[in-house]
């Protein structure tokens, strides 16, 4: 699949609709890539992971509220062979020292860490989103209440800029939700502190990553295949756009100066 939409939103914000093997070789460079693509996972047989994602991933009363998404039912070979690929194509894309930073489940933790590994990016590291007590109860278990972000870097890190915790705890119901998937746009913001300026996203559902990074006073590039979501992503990174400004630059210009000095 092609780009067959482009919306430039503002200087430095750009939003694609289509598949991102197609469009990331087309992109300017960027400093970061922070995003959540589609984990495969939601089931431990083959049968349960073709299953569409609004089935997999909510209760029969909550189905008719968030559209499917796809790209979610690769057994986990084909998912490793794929996100080494898209993984690889970001990274050329990145400047040397940038930050990527990819979010996955507990099922997909270790073949994340691998691919990651396979696009050429050095792996860093885990971070950890605590998504609190809120998180679905199963009697009996341990609660699945933690999600996992592998990171790492294009190249050589820079020792300088803020250090980041290592452990977000916010719960999903935080916020209202625009995507199954969806993460809390602040938890977003936290994950950018180490991320430069213009950040790079390619799979960003309904526009959190972007809405965080318009907020934070950054540059985004999103892509989405989704017309629905995309159509959600224009809409609320246009609004964060017109809201009024309370940042102020300069924290993020000193941050940015060190941490690509040598770019």
């Amino acid at each position: 699949m092609t780009t067959t939409r482009t919306e430039h939103l503002a200087e430095g914000v750009t939003l694609y609709l289509g598949d991102c093997l197609s469009i990331l070789p087309t992109i300017n460079q960027v400093d970061a890539l922070l995003t959540d693509p589609p984990y495969s996972s939601g089931g431990m047989f083959r049968g349960d992971r073709m299953a569409p994602a609004v089935e997999k991933y909510q209760s029969s009363d909550y189905r008719q509220l968030y559209a499917d998404f796809s790209g979610d039912n690769r057994d986990q070979r084909s998912f490793a062979y794929w996100s080494a690929i898209w993984l690889g194509l970001a990274r050329e894309k990145t400047l040397q020292g940038g930050v990527c930073a990819v979010f996955t489940d507990w099922r997909q933790l270790p073949t994340t860490t691998d691919s990651i590994q396979a696009g050429g990016w050095i792996w860093r590291g885990l971070a950890v989103w605590d998504k609190t007590e809120a998180a679905r109860p199963q009697k009996g278990r341990y609660r699945n209440q933690s999600e996992y972000l592998v990171w790492g870097s294009n190249g050589p890190l820079i020792e300088a800029g803020p250090c980041a915790p290592g452990v977000f705890r916010y719960s999903v119901a935080s916020e209202a939700k625009q995507h199954i998937a969806g993460k809390p746009t602040m938890l977003l913001e936290d994950l950018l502190q180490i991320c430069g300026k213009t950040i790079l996203d390619p799979f960003m559902g309904s526009g959190s990553t972007g809405v965080a990074a318009v907020r934070s006073g950054r540059k985004f590039v999103g892509c989405e295949i989704s017309p629905v979501h995309f159509d959600t992503a224009c809409r609320r990174i246009s609004d964060e756009l017109k809201r009024p400004r309370l940042f102020t630059e300069k924290p993020l210009a000193a941050v940015q100066t060190s941490m690509f000095a040598a770019n």
